[in-house]
């Protein structure tokens, strides 16, 4: 399945937001969870991600450190801040508004027309 560009752009930050809440993470850790919690529907690249975290880090919404993996690689850390906790609360109720219009318009789209709509 293809997930359409406006829906990844859509909703690229709440979902680092919402990773990085359970925890500091690196760029290749966030690929692959965005991958796992997506099951495997959404296939993001460095390119897509690093712009990103970038631009939260320049927002104040994340912070990142440098610190060194277990086979001894320099990695870049990235970890949430108060304020990008503060985002992602504000964006999980947008997208709880979203959410719930969007499940009533395709409920009401799957419901089949009665005779007092019109539809004999």
């Amino acid at each position: 399945m293809h997930i359409d560009k406006d829906l990844v752009a859509a909703s690229a930050t709440p979902l680092v937001l919402g990773i990085l809440a359970d925890g500091e993470s690196y760029g290749y850790a966030i690929v692959k969870r965005v991958n796992e919690l997506s099951g495997g529907r959404m296939q993001w690249t460095d390119g897509m991600l690093y712009p990103l975290l970038h631009r939260l880090e320049r927002l104040g919404y994340v912070e990142a450190s440098w610190g060194t993996s277990e086979a001894g690689r320099r990695r870049k850390h990235y970890a949430i801040t108060q304020a990008g906790r503060e985002t992602l609360a504000d964006r999980q109720q947008q997208w709880s508004v979203v959410a719930d219009a969007l499940k009533q318009v395709w409920q009401d789209v799957q419901r089949p027309p009665t005779v007092a709509e019109g539809w004999a």
